[in-house]
């Protein structure tokens, strides 16, 4: 596979690019809302986030050497941000860390991804300019692999509710795939056609699609005939109780000790609770 850099941008390539990169600037914005609204990251998996951000690298260098239009060369930094954003509320609401820990955590992972990726361009510029393209082949497929991986969770997700969708805002998807869709007929504009980045924008296309069709087909076949507290339970599916709301309670209505007793006992039973629950929930799902 040959990887050519490219000399000359024409205005459409870079007005495509353009379009496609305020997509994916905005994407998140409804899903970071959705979450903070339902103050929820139930079913928005944090894996996916990760693997997002972590595919930022890749394709930010990638981007950079090949020298694509400017507009696709920010992309993935701009992407990589709302990622970690985004992952940062799954600490928060879904893991239960305390908000400034969760967003700590997230901003030093940003910050060395940002590292990495300064420090890759920095090692692999003379190599590429020297005519040796094998690693950064080998960085765009890199790429491809983490972004189609941190799309595999939310088939979890789906797979445990019978193919719904739950948790993940159906704006932030369409979005998300018109910004790949868009960003890929930058590519075509381009005097040399890019296969490695058009195979990035393909797989996200085809796995979101897949998300879309899989929500779609579960309510035709079976959530038009469920009603609303039904579906809301399968939305809930797996969600852990909220520790610090409860640790809230136990501080106001009684001493610790006797509230620690009575969550040790409590939890024993709601273990129960939600086996049963789990098995009913899934003969509804399915």
């Amino acid at each position: 596979m040959v990887v050519q850099e490219q000399t000359h941008i024409p205005l459409p390539a870079t007005v495509l690019g353009a379009v496609g990169t305020v997509c994916w600037c905005v994407q998140l914005v409804p899903q970071i809302y959705h979450n903070y609204k339902r103050k929820s990251t139930n079913g928005f998996p944090a894996s996916m986030m990760l693997l997002w951000a972590l595919s930022g690298i890749p394709f930010g260098v990638y981007g950079i050497l090949q020298n694509f239009n400017m507009p696709l060369q920010i992309q993935p930094q701009i992407f990589m941000a709302l990622c970690m954003i985004a992952f940062g509320q799954c600490l928060y609401y879904s893991h239960h860390h305390r908000l400034l820990t969760a967003y700590f955590f997230a901003i030093t992972l940003l910050i060395m991804f940002v590292a990495t990726e300064v420090l890759l361009i920095i090692l692999f510029r003379p190599i590429y300019r020297a005519g040796n393209v094998t690693p950064l082949l080998a960085i765009g497929t890199i790429g491809s692999i983490l972004l189609a991986l941190g799309l595999i969770p939310p088939y979890w997700e789906m797979f445990k509710r019978g193919g719904m969708v739950a948790g993940i805002n159906f704006l932030f998807l369409a979005t998300d795939a018109a910004g790949a869709f868009f960003s890929l007929m930058s590519l075509l504009a381009q005097p040399s056609f890019d296969k490695v980045a058009a195979a990035m924008y393909c797989v996200l296309l085809g796995l979101e699609m897949g998300i879309f069709f899989g929500h779609g087909l579960w309510w035709c076949l079976k959530g038009r005939k469920l009603s609303p507290e039904e579906i809301r339970a399968l939305e809930r599916f797996g969600e852990k109780e909220n520790k610090r709301k409860t640790r809230e309670l136990y501080l106001e209505d009684g001493s610790d000790e006797e509230k620690d007793k009575e969550n040790d006992s409590g939890s024993e039973n709601g273990d129960d609770m939600e086996k049963n629950n789990g098995k009913k929930l899934w003969d509804v799902a399915l």
